[in-house]
């Protein structure tokens, strides 16, 4: 008999291969396809065509501990007294790839009042995903792991790129489902959001 999670598995898988972003070959599925999510006003550059979902506002901060390069793990709870952008990505995600400068560049920016907390989906670990992002000259993100996807299936995430934004209390204010451009003036005003500001 199938467990809940492997039935979780499959079906993931056959998302993957319908729509998203093309997973790294050998890996099992990962998130890909999305459905309830509700457009914002601008146009995203080309490969950035994600979309916002307030349907989970108020939720709690998921009981979840990440490993970082090392192979420490931290629970998410630690990262609560000032706003998180939790985003979900991927070596292999096309879009994840695109917009992972911009969200370095708003870690660098806006990092004194929002922590970015990137978190890799990648199976392999460490040793492919901490040289990935210094490959890139991303200084500013670090290198966060959740091999199991556990965090993904508790946000229902089947899509890649995901970004989680909580307020400093840890409850969520919307998530964005997709690529975005986390430098646009379309993110400060979604950001003030969680800083209390209009």
């Amino acid at each position: 008999m199938l467990s809940f999670r492997s039935l979780n598995l499959a079906v993931l898988g056959l998302a993957v291969a319908v729509a998203g972003c093309n997973r790294e070959s050998g890996e099992k599925a990962q998130p890909q396809a999305s459905t309830a999510a509700i457009p914002t006003d601008t146009v995203e550059p080309k490969g950035l065509n994600g979309a916002i979902d307030y349907t989970h506002k108020g939720s709690p901060l998921p009981a979840f501990s990440l490993t970082d390069a090392a192979g420490k793990t931290t629970k998410l709870a630690a990262f609560k007294g000032k706003p998180l952008l939790v985003n979900l990505w991927a070596t292999w995600c096309a879009p994840c790839v695109l917009e992972l400068p911009m969200l370095d560049k708003l870690a660098e920016t806006r990092g004194g009042e929002i922590k970015v907390l990137t978190v890799s989906q990648d199976m392999t670990g460490t040793e492919k995903v901490a040289p990935f992002l210094e490959g890139k000259g991303l200084k500013h993100l670090e290198p966060w792991l959740d091999q199991r996807n556990d965090l993904a299936f508790q946000y229902g995430a089947s899509t890649l790129p995901t970004t989680v934004y909580y307020d400093a209390s840890g409850k969520e204010v919307w998530r964005y489902v997709g690529g975005h451009d986390w430098t646009s003036a379309d993110t400060a005003k979604m950001l003030a959001e969680g800083l209390g500001k209009k």
